[in-house]
């Protein structure tokens, strides 16, 4: 270990460092080392070496960072990771040894290479007791013995070393893209969730894959050939690491459960009844949600909610989406503004709840992570920016690193940042808009792979209208008989269409301000678009058999869905008829204008309800285990929606129904499975046509691929004029 001692110094025998140079990988730097000690002893071999046998053991040094001083920060101020966390086979005396090779003070580190050797061996070189956090191992357990010879430590360490101590200086590795494909066999869980989550360091990726028992969770490290399942995960969805990494969170229906990230039993995290809709881990262990009434809180170790902020529902705010947390403790939240849950970013500070705006763009999603805001916008472009987070401004020089993340109905971003300096994203796959019968099966009606939205099928059944979500959005109908395509609504104009009874025009919504109007236009393509009203927060997508009255979702009491009736003559008001502290939506008259049914999760998760239209009354029940998205058959005897089989396996079920004496479900019927289609907020993303016999329904493509960037904070420095590059 002479050669890197050697190497350092100068004539006279100075320091290379007093020159204001310091000669080494900081990654392998004993603590005296990287302060610029006069000198140095051949302990700081001993940590040196220390490094390389933990990097060999965990497949990375015991500090990294992005650059050289965050690197020599952490070794002067942070204790390494205990091994045993991040591998469990590795033996309790080589951790031990492990450990004293790292020491901050050079007294406390071995005396030699050889006592370093024999104590890997396990031949009673006497330890330090284990620090704080350190896993104990059964003693009963047999250990393995490390009979490496001193010789050939020292030969090994000495190649490796004095190799990075050589080598140019680096801050980490260089930017990279790559595809990760999962196996052919398997896909992404496409339902409208998160579905991939990342470690904290950046080399692990979870995602949940769909399986014979319905979705389950699996683990991908980066340098595997092949994915793992994750046992007694079934049923499970939006993962979450925790940010030491030790910890995975994910939801089992509507429970929130934890377990450690190496695997092991899950235990339940306590929640309030009403549940919850987001979360992410803060700081201190525990989670930041957003809850069922889109608040923002901290949940309580009983379950109870300290409410931190709630949507100003006067401007059209509908919900907080927290992003993560920002150096000063501000949570930094995404709002959603109106039924778009496009809106700007804020940090809300826990302690007072008072909101500081950084970002006025409307976004889909926000994170944060080493002096940098990331967003993804609607057309699924993200973006990067250097973040002041004691000003709390967003630098000028905005770098792209992505155009096309998948963003799952209700605006929900695929995409996961590490603080490591590592992002993963699920990139977006072009859509079929595709007939589907009621045996599941599936023949395709248009010529082209789009990104299909909101289909629905005319009252003559021979067209269809939808909208197509890429970088615009406009309406488009479909002639079934001619497979011809003609648009509806010009420069990014319109989405989310609905016939009216008389097959003559369609209504679609369309972006105003923050909010969105509701136009109408002639199903032939004459004359213009006729503005019907303009809402602050709501979109309707039924009508009465008349067509004088729709109905629609708003965001109602506490920013949750809520439902309301307009009427269309020229007095154009508005009326009420389900305002909960619940979230209810998807609303869809039958054909006979008599039901209305809809989702609410008043229960603690969705499931579909039918009630008397327009006078209310009594509800029932039809979905039974959860259910959304119902569609009436235009029979008005079977209502249609997506629940779930018991293996956790979306299906389409249809519901027989009857009407008199009363309102009640004779039957529910699974039809084929669900989780190849889309879904969407806060309507359904299918229809059925007139004679009840087929869907309309938006395919997914195959979800088989994970976009992971590597360093990609280095792609913004560059970029940024502070660089000089």
């Amino acid at each position: 270990f002479g050669i890197a001692l050697a190497v350092s110094r100068s004539d006279g025998g100075t320091r290379m460092t007093e020159t204001g140079m310091s000669l080494g990988t900081p990654h392998y730097m004993a603590p005296e080392q990287a302060m610029g000690e006069r000198e140095i002893t051949p302990k700081a071999d001993i940590y040196a070496l220390g490094c390389v046998l933990y990097e060999m053991l965990t497949a990375e040094p015991p500090f990294t960072g992005p650059t050289a001083q965050a690197i020599i920060a952490r070794v002067m101020t942070e204790e390494p990771r205990s091994l045993t966390l991040q591998r469990r086979t590795v033996p309790a005396h080589v951790e031990a040894a492990v450990g004293r090779a790292l020491e901050k003070l050079p007294a406390d580190r071995f005396a030699t290479a050889a006592q370093f050797s024999d104590a890997l061996a396990g031949q009673g070189v006497p330890m330090p007791a284990p620090r704080e956090g350190t896993v104990k191992r059964s003693a009963e357990r047999p250990r393995r013995r490390w009979a490496l010879p001193a010789a050939a430590v020292a030969l090994l360490a000495a190649g490796l070393v004095g190799g990075r101590l050589l080598a140019p200086r680096g801050d980490g590795p260089p930017p990279a893209r790559f595809s990760i494909q999962l196996p052919e066999t398997s896909r992404l869980f496409g339902a409208p969730l998160t579905v991939i989550a990342l470690s904290p360091d950046g080399r692990t990726i979870v995602y949940t894959g769909e399986t014979p028992r319905g979705q389950e969770q699996f683990s991908r490290a980066l340098d595997a050939l092949e994915p793992s399942l994750i046992g007694g995960t079934e049923g499970t969805t939006e993962p979450r690491f925790s940010p030491d990494g030790r910890w995975l969170a994910f939801f089992q229906g509507t429970t929130l459960k934890r377990m450690p990230a190496l695997g092991g039993p899950a235990v339940t995290v306590p929640t309030p009844p009403q549940g919850i809709f987001r979360y992410i881990w803060d700081d201190r262990d525990g989670f930041i949600v957003t809850t069922l009434g889109f608040s923002l809180g901290r949940l309580l170790g009983d379950g109870t909610i300290d409410t931190l902020a709630v949507p100003d529902t006067a401007n059209g705010e509908l919900g907080l989406i927290p992003g993560g947390i920002l150096p000063d403790g501000s949570i930094l939240t995404h709002v959603w503004i109106g039924v778009s849950t496009n809106g700007p970013v804020d940090a809300i500070d826990p302690s007072a709840g008072a909101r500081r705006r950084i970002l006025r763009t409307p976004v889909s999603g926000a994170w944060y992570a080493q002096g940098t805001l990331i967003w993804c916008d609607a057309g699924g472009g993200l973006f990067a920016a250097p973040f002041d987070a004691g000003r709390m401004t967003v630098g000028s020089t905005v770098t792209q690193l992505a155009r096309n993340v998948r963003i799952v109905p209700g605006g929900l971003p695929q995409v996961v940042v590490s603080p490591g300096g590592a992002l993963a994203y699920v990139p977006a796959q072009p859509t079929d808009l595709v007939r589907v019968d009621r045996g599941g099966r599936v023949a395709v009606i248009t010529e082209e792979p789009r990104r299909y939205h909101s289909p629905r099928v005319s009252p003559d059944g021979r067209r269809v209208a939808f909208d197509v979500t890429e970088r615009t959005r406009d309406v488009w109908l479909l002639d079934l008989k001619d497979r011809t395509t003609t648009r509806l609504s010009f420069q990014n104009d319109g989405h989310d269409p609905t016939w009216l009874p008389d097959g003559r025009s369609v209504t679609y919504m369309s972006a105003r301000g923050s909010g969105l109007a509701l136009l109408r236009s002639r199903a032939d393509g004459s004359g213009s678009a006729e503005s019907l009203l303009v809402f602050n927060n709501m979109s309707v997508h039924t009508y009465t058999p008349d067509g004088r009255s729709g109905v629609g979702s708003y965001s109602g009491i506490g920013g949750s869905w809520d439902i309301m009736q307009v009427d269309l003559d020229p007095g154009r008001s508005t009326t009420p008829v389900l305002a909960t502290r619940f979230s209810e939506s998807h609303a869809a008259l039958s054909p006979d204008g008599r039901w209305l049914a809809y989702q609410s999760d008043e229960s603690g998760r969705l499931e579909v309800y039918v009630r008397a239209f327009p006078g209310g009354g009594a509800k029932t029940l039809v979905s039974q285990g959860g259910g959304t998205e119902p569609v009436w058959n235009r029979n008005g005897r079977e209502l249609f929606y997506v629940g779930t089989q018991a293996s956790g396996e979306p299906m389409l079920f249809a519901a027989s129904i009857a009407t008199a004496p009363e309102f009640r479900v004779l039957s529910r019927t699974p039809l084929f499975p669900f989780s190849t289609y889309e879904q969407s907020v806060p309507h359904a993303d299918y229809d059925v046509f007139p004679d009840g016999r087929s869907f309309v329904m938006v395919r997914q493509g195959r979800l088989g691929e994970i976009v992971y960037l590597q360093n990609w904070p280095e792609m913004v420095r560059r970029q940024s004029p502070a660089s000089g590059r």
